[in-house]
């Protein structure tokens, strides 16, 4: 510490004795720490330093708030730095802070022999706090929100006040001169020149320490624990997903509006999803960019969407909307809202039900080992669950409702009843559940906001069970296990025992999905307080509506978008890091250029590409093990070979040295049978197709007839495990579930002329078929779907007419292919895709599908199958139904 007398003009202010931080290292001799912490850790290291300004990144939920507290002591431990202010973007946050230095004091005197500190958390009503922040001796930790601190012209640590002598708040912090610890620098900085990174400055920082899993701006890393980093070292919980897509509803016309957009200046589109035909006949969701007087039929190729049109689109920050024309009227769709679909309502209570009983499965499993367990529920606005009549009272909302009816049926289910032993469900559903948001002066709920200091008043009484009273939550003794929120996307709304989330709301239009899943990743702890590690105790089980696949797709672009990662890549410095033997005794570490050099060995090499790609000779020769290297990094091979693997994650390889010629078995070439078989195929032929037209339509109206039932519209479940490799995210399907959701009645589409389109049979053809089919009905159960059914029946029944009135007649000449074409042609495959044969004319048999090696088995097991003649008979037919 340093004694600091600034020079100002009051007296008082001379007399006081500010002790703050001081610096005795130039910058030179920072810039070489920094290169060598930043070449140890991995890190890319600086060429220069034109800031103090120092990035850490950790993923969501690893203990980011412990180590930078940790930090604190460890600074005033090696080097006798005292003041530190903590300045976080919000009150969750700050009331998360304070509540960890209340917990962890104990923790922290002894690790570091009872050192003396303080902490406080700012008050604009209390600035004479600030006085003892300047003169003491020991460590003192100033909480503030940038709130308080960002706009000069407002917040009063910039206005003289009597309590510090009338002098400025803020000059008492700048005589500490302190280091800055900033937590979640994206949302404070208010962008590169915003008023948050200027209200940093204007603190007189010795330097400042950025947290964070998501940087704007990185500044000068030090340190990085990725997602990946933090996944594979089992630091916070494994994902599922639990996945309810709605399918086989495609009787509307459906939009849903993704976002607005502007390209150039007078370019404005949007992103929609729609229902749109596919090549083959049937009808798939997906995304399209329009624009303003677009047909969506046209764009669709569906009669579904006729007379709707694509009106004004609006892309004013704020005002984002699209305009929808519809036959009979127009409809505004903001971002995140659709037309069309299903009720919504009724896919979220499909929703809330799978959330409730995924989390009675795991407190039948956890409870038993003293482990809490609490769900999150996002939900898009507070009066859909808490609303209020005319008197102020307040009543239950939809959500509400619809939570405490799923709660009382689930709780009696078999399944669910040792949990509710001598419980009464109606009066446990009403204790199961809270809310969490900003609470007016009158006690009210409202939507959560920051934006002003009544807003932040009114977010700053909604957190204290949450985050101060994070104990009685976690504890059995409180009954509230289901959290509704409107806000818990933003940071600070962590706790560990969250097992679910349920996303009740869109946040398709929201970099929102990692920070949605972050508010669950910490690892429980028990009711002792301990942490509980183990994938097998601690599994996050997200409850979205997208497919697992685009789950895990949207997961890893958000990862690669947000924090630089670049999954399957190599980077020149990659083997940094590794530590070599200097040939004298002792070690060395081995260097960025000796890095960059390997680097460039294995990119000549056909390892990786120009961008740091594995290529698939690195896959191979990492699977062989025949991987190439020079002589002089032949010591540290295993550690090389270690971050190649994980770079390029789990990857199907295969192997050359199983690739293998398939023999031709001479016994069947010249047996009886197959020459026989082979009289008959050999010969070049041309051919004409007859069929009968009657019984054409007999056979179409059987198979329409003999055709499965329509499927209702239904959501359908698949739970799948996501894993973070360094290759990429990837998601496993572990099981398929279906929930039948009403339809409600739709308009009937001219089934005659989409079938005519079709199938290029005429409407008294068609008309036909339908009726002898007796399957009409079906046609109003589930349009769209019928449609596609008797279409393709239709379809095969005529592949399968022109099959049968096939007539080959051979060429002249007496062309043929010869036999030896098995002895001469080569044919190879790789022993993971090919199996033994016995009944075949190779010794093994080739296949790139499952349905072709189930084919091959069932006809080595068919007892049918006696020669390679029926078998041939057998194929033959197999390729004429699929055709």
């Amino acid at each position: 510490g340093w004694v600091y007398n600034d020079n100002v003009n009051s007296p008082l202010m001379r007399r006081w004795l500010k002790i703050g931080n001081r610096l005795d290292l130039d910058d030179e001799a920072l810039l070489s720490n920094l290169r060598e912490v930043q070449l140890r850790n991995g890190i890319l290291p600086a060429d220069a330093l034109p800031s103090r300004d120092f990035t850490v990144e950790m993923e969501t939920g690893t203990g980011k708030t412990y180590v930078y507290l940790r930090t604190i002591f460890e600074l005033n431990r090696c080097y006798g730095f005292t003041k530190f202010v903590i300045v976080v973007p919000s009150v969750a946050i700050k009331e998360g802070v304070d509540k960890s230095f209340d917990t962890m004091g104990a923790h922290f005197r002894a690790l570091y022999a009872g050192a003396p500190f303080e902490h406080f958390v700012y008050d604009s009503t209390r600035v004479g706090q600030l006085r003892n922040f300047a003169a003491s001796a020991i460590v003192q930790a100033m909480v503030v929100t940038v709130g308080a601190i960002n706009k000069r012209d407002v917040n009063s640590i910039y206005r003289p006040n009597e309590k510090t002598g009338g002098e400025r708040p803020i000059d008492l912090v700048r005589s500490a001169h302190p280091i800055l610890i900033v937590d979640e620098p994206q949302s404070v900085d208010g962008g590169l020149q915003g008023r948050g990174k200027q209200a940093l400055e204007a603190m007189n920082p010795l330097c400042t320490l950025r947290y964070s899993a998501t940087h704007a701006q990185e500044h000068h890393m030090v340190y990085r624990l990725n997602a990946v980093d933090a996944w594979e070292r089992e630091l916070v919980k494994q994902i599922e997903v639990a996945a309810g897509v709605v399918t086989d509803d495609y009787n509307r016309p459906y939009v849903w509006l993704v976002a607005t957009r502007r390209q150039r200046r007078t370019v404005i589109s949007a992103a929609i999803e729609v229902d749109a035909a596919t090549p083959g006949g049937g009808v798939r969701r997906r995304t399209m960019i329009v624009a303003d007087g677009d047909d969506l039929e046209w764009k669709t190729r569906r009669s579904t969407y006729a007379g709707h049109r694509i009106g004004e689109i609006c892309v004013g920050k704020g005002n984002e909307y699209l305009e929808l024309r519809l036959p009979q009227a127009e409809q505004r769709l903001r971002p995140g809202e659709s037309y069309g679909s299903i009720d919504l309502s009724t896919v979220h209570r499909e929703m809330m039900r799978k959330t409730i009983q995924e989390h009675f499965d795991k407190e039948k499993r956890l409870n038993p080992r003293g482990i809490k367990v609490l769900t999150l529920f996002f939900i898009d606005r507070v009066s859909r669950y808490r609303r209020y009549d005319a008197d102020g009272e307040p009543i239950k909302g939809e959500y509400a409702l619809m939570f405490e009816e799923e709660y009382r049926r689930a709780a009696g289910r078999p399944a669910n009843r040792s949990l509710f032993s001598g419980t009464n469900a109606a009066d446990a559903a009403e204790r199961a559940h809270s809310g969490y948001f900003s609470v007016d002066r009158k006690g009210s709920w409202t939507d959560t906001a920051e934006n002003n200091q009544t807003q932040r008043d009114n977010a700053e009484r909604a957190f204290k069970l949450i985050m101060r009273d994070k104990e009685r939550l976690l504890s059995f003794e409180e009954p509230l296990k289901f959290i509704f929120s409107h806000s818990a996307l933003r940071e600070g709304w962590d706790n560990p025992n969250v097992f679910q989330i349920c996303a009740l709301r869109d946040i398709h239009t929201e970099r929102a999905q990692r920070q949605m899943i972050g508010r669950g990743l910490r690892l429980c702890v028990n009711q002792s307080g301990e942490r509980v590690q183990g994938f097998d105790v601690n599994t996050l089980t997200v409850i979205a509506r997208e497919s697992y696949e685009e789950f895990a797709e949207n997961l890893q672009r958000e990862i690669e978008e947000e924090t630089g990662i670049r999954f399957g890549a190599v980077e020149a410095h990659a083997f940094a890091p590794i530590r070599l033997d200097s040939g004298e005794g002792g070690e060395r570490r081995r260097g960025l250029e000796d890095s960059r050099m390997l680097w460039e060995g294995l990119i000549a090499a056909g390892y990786l590409d120009r961008q740091g790609l594995a290529t698939d000779n690195l896959r191979q020769a990492l699977a062989a093990g025949i991987l190439e290297l020079p002589d002089a990094v032949e010591p540290v091979r295993a550690e090389i070979l270690a971050i190649l693997r994980r770079a390029i994650g789990r990857v199907e390889v295969r192997n050359a040295d199983e690739r293998r010629r398939l023999e031709p078995r001479e016994a069947v070439l010249e047996s009886d049978e197959f020459k026989a078989l082979w009289d008959r195929v050999k010969h070049k032929t041309t051919y004409r197709v007859r069929f009968d037209n009657e019984r054409l339509l007999e056979e179409c109206a059987r198979a329409l007839r003999e055709a499965p039932p329509m499927p209702r519209p239904r959501l359908r479940w698949s739970t799948a495990d996501v894993r973070l490799r360094r290759g990429g995210v990837e998601a496993d399907l572990r099981e398929d579930s279906a929930a039948f959701i009403a339809d409600g009645e739709v308009e009937l589409p001219d089934v005659l002329t989409a079938l005519q389109n079709r199938t290029r049979l005429t409407r008294r053809s068609i008309c036909r078929i339908l009726i002898d089919s007796g399957r009409l009905e079906d046609f109003k159960a589930n349009p769209t779907k019928f449609i596609e059914v008797a279409a393709e029946a239709i379809q095969r029944r005529k592949r399968l007419a022109l099959a049968g009135g096939v007539k080959y007649e051979r060429l002249g000449g007496g062309e043929y292919y010869a036999q030896e074409l098995f002895r001469c042609e080569e044919l190879t495959g790789y022993l993971k895709n090919t199996m033994q044969a016995g009944k075949s004319v190779y010794d093994r048999v080739i296949y790139d599908s499952a349905n072709e090696a189930k084919f091959a088995e069932d006809l080595e097991k068919y007892a049918e199958v006696v020669s390679v003649r029926l078998w041939g008979l057998a194929v033959v037919e197999y390729v004429y139904a699929c055709w």
